[in-house]
């Protein structure tokens, strides 16, 4: 079950927080020798403050007899093909049952007919071949990585259909996973960040699909049966319900059979419907008492989806705000110049619905409510005077240098074009996106924060414990209490 929580579906941006990686994933990046005979390596020298060049994919599109939508790059530069179907098959639709759709498809590589999960691992590793899989709150995902030799990648595939289209859900392993979970529900009591994070997504939901967690409750997952992972499987992984994503050393008449094979391979039905919008939540603050020396703080409000037009603008300002890592304006005022945090993030998580804006932040018990406060002056300024243009050329050229990292490996490729295909995007939205962050001016970029951001609809959530607060220190080029590592609880 490799690859279970990576998070390579996402497209640029949507790894913009690392606490917003807490709730849906991470990202993981293959190594570099995918780019060799493609071009000679760059030095930094020779790029002259220029963006190093990014491969041109040449996307091809095609529907299968089974409704499956097939997004394909021909890449035979090496002798490998990267597979990647992605389902509208999330947590979105466990309806009732929460943890529904994530056990379906931790449970699919743990039987066949003849074969149990054992056999199917040796399989794929006598093969050469690599699976994973994932469930988050959209999507759920399956791969396959394979050496395109038609004697090795035409049994990967015959394994990786059996796999996805015959899952035979054993009882013994459900039992196994079940207890995995439970006793991962048990540890989340002593994690107060992950406690936070709960809290916040059922303010920020309230009934809507997304509020509850991906893997289940305590409550949900031990009376889930084999029969309701069955009726999941024929209806959420159905052929119509799939975007296909090839990349590697194939013909276009090698895909389109792969293709044909793999959705011939899924239970045969229709999309499932799209994610009905949520409704505005309510905001202001709320607690949770937790015995430790640091307080978490987290301020959301309902942010974007996928296909919103603002989405550049809102991209790099988030950048200048505090997706960017270091030289942030949170980073800068909380970090820097108070010494208050090891870290703070900012990010929009963009989805099928509106996802969450996030502001995440962990500081000194004592100092957690002189740090909220700090953080929503910075955000209220922001928002209202918007970057400066040092700030917004600095933001700019950053984003041109690591953009060529979003296609810089097969598998970096597979993913964004499953992104692609399930969010509806168009063929050329990864040219156009960069195009149009770059032609971005800052009052456009300041404009599109405040269209979407309101200071005062923030939905605020902390945990920790009830201390004496005392005053924040005044800030400084050398900050008394820098911190020097990740702190403890």
């Amino acid at each position: 079950m490799s690859d279970r929580h990576s998070l390579r579906d996402s497209l640029l941006g949507v790894v913009l927080l690392i606490g917003i990686a807490a709730l849906l994933g991470a990202v993981v990046r293959q190594p570099a020798t995918e780019s060799q005979g493609r071009a000679a390596l760059e030095s930094l020298s020779s790029l002259d403050q220029q963006a190093p060049a990014r491969r041109d994919l040449q996307i091809q599109t095609w529907q299968t007899p089974g409704g499956a939508k097939v997004l394909f790059v021909a890449a035979p530069e090496l002798p490998m093909f990267d597979l990647r179907l992605t389902f509208a098959a999330g947590s979105s639709q466990d309806g009732e049952a929460a943890g529904l759709a994530l056990l379906t498809n931790a449970m699919l590589n743990e039987g066949v007919p003849g074969k149990d999960v054992g056999a199917i691992a040796e399989g794929f590793e006598d093969l050469g071949a690599q699976f994973g899989n994932g469930a988050y709150r959209d999507m759920a995902i399956a791969s396959l990585r394979s050496l395109s030799k038609p004697e090795l990648r035409q049994p990967a595939l015959q394994l990786f259909n059996q796999v996805i289209g015959q899952p035979t859900f054993p009882a013994d392993s459900l039992a196994r996973i079940k207890n995995q979970l439970l006793a991962s529900f048990e540890m989340n009591k002593q994690n107060p960040g992950k406690l936070a994070n709960l809290e916040l997504m059922q303010r920020l939901y309230g009934s809507h699909p997304y509020a509850h967690p991906s893997e289940g409750t305590a409550q949900t997952i031990p009376g889930i049966n084999r029969e309701q992972l069955i009726a999941f499987h024929q209806r959420a992984y159905a052929a119509g319900n799939v975007v296909i994503a090839l990349v590697g050393d194939l013909s276009r008449t090698e895909a389109e059979t792969i293709a044909a094979e793999v959705s011939a391979a899924l239970p045969q039905g229709q999309a499932l419907a799209k994610m009905a919008q949520p409704s505005e939540p309510k905001a202001g603050p709320s607690h949770i008492d937790f015995p430790s020396k640091q307080t978490h703080i987290l301020l959301a409000q309902l942010g974007i989806d996928r296909r919103e037009a603002d989405w550049p603008a809102l991209y790099l300002g988030n950048q200048i705000l505090g997706g960017g890592g270091f030289g942030t304006r949170l980073m800068e005022e909380v970090r820097e110049k108070r010494g208050l945090t090891y870290g703070i993030y900012s990010g929009f998580s963009a989805m099928q619905a509106r996802g969450p804006f996030l502001i995440n932040v962990q500081t000194r018990a004592e100092l957690s409510e002189g740090t909220l406060k700090l953080v929503q002056d910075i955000l209220r300024d922001y928002l209202a005077k918007g970057p400066t243009q040092a700030e917004l050329d600095n933001a700019k050229r950053e984003s041109a240098g690591s953009f060529p990292l979003s296609t810089a490996s097969n598998a970096d490729i597979v993913g964004q074009l499953g992104a692609i295909g399930f969010y509806d995007l168009p063929l050329t939205y990864l040219e156009d996106f960069m195009s149009q962050v770059q032609a971005l001016s800052a009052e456009e970029v300041r404009a599109a924060m405040a269209r979407h951001l309101k200071p005062e609809g923030m939905l605020i959530v902390t945990a920790g414990p009830q201390v004496p607060q005392q005053p924040l220190p005044p800030p400084t080029d050398k900050p008394a209490a820098q911190p020097t590592g990740i702190p403890e609880h």
